[in-house]
């Protein structure tokens, strides 16, 4: 069992919400949300992972998405196959935020946690 893991309705976090909530409200504008969040949080490592994950991936694929719309043809194709594989990821990552699991996607779960720690001195 991961230590980040949380049962729902669990603690509140420094902004007073629960934290598989406020989790979960961390994907709701990709990574806007998860950037104020980021901000925001002060206590919870379990938000704070989970809004640093929906920054590195939301924006990363944000960019992606903007560089392959303006690529003639096969960037629009790529484009089109990339919206809703964002769209099963955004709400596969907010009910498992939701649940209060640290679902952890593989390289950028692995950098959040990585920058969560240091941030912490772990």
């Amino acid at each position: 069992m991961d230590q980040y893991n949380q049962s729902p309705n669990s603690k509140k976090t420094s902004l007073g919400l629960d934290e598989n909530l406020e989790a979960l409200l961390c994907y709701v504008l990709g990574w806007i949300s998860g950037l104020v969040f980021f901000l925001l949080e002060k206590d919870s490592k379990f938000v704070k992972f989970h809004a640093l994950q929906s920054v590195i991936t939301f924006l990363a694929l944000f960019i992606l998405g903007w560089i392959a719309g303006i690529i003639p043809f096969i960037g629009w194709l790529i484009a089109m196959i990339l919206w809703p594989l964002q769209l099963v990821l955004w709400i596969v990552l907010m009910i498992k935020a939701y649940k209060g699991e640290m679902f952890k996607l593989p390289v950028v779960g692995d950098l959040a946690e990585q920058q969560i720690n240091k941030s912490v001195g772990m």
